[in-house]
């Protein structure tokens, strides 16, 4: 074990005297608290910008349908419109529910006949096609937004409540009716909206980051355990996502247990926007944001730590490799 000295009333552990990795956790050490100085020094939140989808946020088959349809009324926007796609379906264009519901848009036939289109001109209104189920939602959204426009409340809320719930329940409740489902639609919808937009403001840099970064270097040479949460049944051990998950659950930041979902949690600094505690994520399709196998956390300094795979530890690995995706900065909630 090395020296190790506090940030914040946590000791950072220098590992080892001399050598790289000895060196790579001092320059750990000191970003540590960078980054605690960067989030203590915040000015407040970005202002508003006409909204487009974050590079990489939507499978590139779809982004294009959904940044025009996106803004098809003024309740809607290609951020909100890519939110409810993903909590519908997960982009799944084959995606069936238990109640009948289908398609990328997921809807129920009874919907669909009555509010479905030919969005792409061949001559067949097809649910699962999403040249036509994307066109179809937006309108049927901005519909469901002119049905319930005298409704108290946001009008953006109205209207996804309306999608969930019917118009019917909005206009007799004045608003997002009291039905878990519902609610937990909305908010979860509205939660993930920032995480699909991009914005020409910089993102600001996460308060909670040095602490994530700081459970992360405690685990350093802990062998990897595909599914592993770091439970005691676990022995300790981690996966590549479940290490990131336990590493923001120290420091109060809730993330999903895969990769692929954990993208979602947070809004998407570019590779020069970088900053340590950033989650680095990685891809067997570069335009497909579903092919994401693989995170860590960023260190600084083109490195991440990270759980690699069976049969190696938690290390320091580099980032800049050919698979390297993008990265998300998450955020509470």
């Amino acid at each position: 074990m090395g020296e190790g000295w506090s940030v914040q009333g946590k000791k950072v552990w220098l590992l080892g005297a001399g050598g790289a990795l000895g060196l790579l956790a001092l320059f750990v050490a000191l970003l540590v608290v960078g980054t605690y100085v960067a989030a203590a020094n915040l000015a407040g939140g970005a202002g508003n910008t006409s909204v487009s989808l974050a590079r990489g946020t939507v499978p590139a088959a779809y982004s294009g349908l959904v940044q025009k349809w996106g803004n098809l009324c003024p309740a809607l926007n290609p951020a909100l419109l890519a939110s409810q796609l993903y909590q519908e379906s997960g982009f799944r264009a084959d995606a069936q529910s238990h109640a009948a519901a289908q398609g990328i848009a997921q809807f129920i036939p009874e919907t669909w006949a009555a509010h479905g289109f030919d969005g792409d001109g061949d001559g067949e209104a097809d649910v699962w096609n999403p040249k036509d189920a994307i066109p179809s939602a937006a309108s049927y959204d901005c519909k469901l937004a002119e049905y319930v426009s005298d409704a108290s409340g946001d009008p953006t809320e109205n209207m996804l409540a309306a999608y969930n719930a019917g118009a019917y329940a909005v206009i007799k409740y004045d608003g997002v009716p009291p039905y878990g489902e519902t609610e937990n639609y909305v908010s979860t919808i509205r939660k993930l909206e920032k995480s699909f937009a991009s914005s020409k403001q910089k993102v600001e840099p996460s308060k909670q980051s040095a602490g994530a970064i700081y459970y992360a270097q405690e685990k350093l040479g802990t062998p990897y355990l595909w599914g592993g949460d770091g439970t005691p049944e676990d022995n300790g051990r981690f996966d590549c996502s479940g290490l990131t998950k336990a590493a923001y659950k120290s420091v109060g930041v809730d993330l999903p247990r895969v990769a692929n979902d954990q993208w979602n949690t947070g809004p998407h600094p570019e590779r020069d926007e970088l900053l340590p505690g950033d989650l680095v994520f990685f891809g067997t399709d570069l335009d497909d944001p579903r092919s994401i196998d693989h995170v860590g956390i960023y260190v600084g300094g083109g490195h991440m730590i990270d759980a690699p795979y069976t049969g190696a530890e938690i290390r320091f690995d580099p980032i800049d490799t050919p698979n390297y995706f993008g990265a998300t900065r998450p955020t509470a909630g």
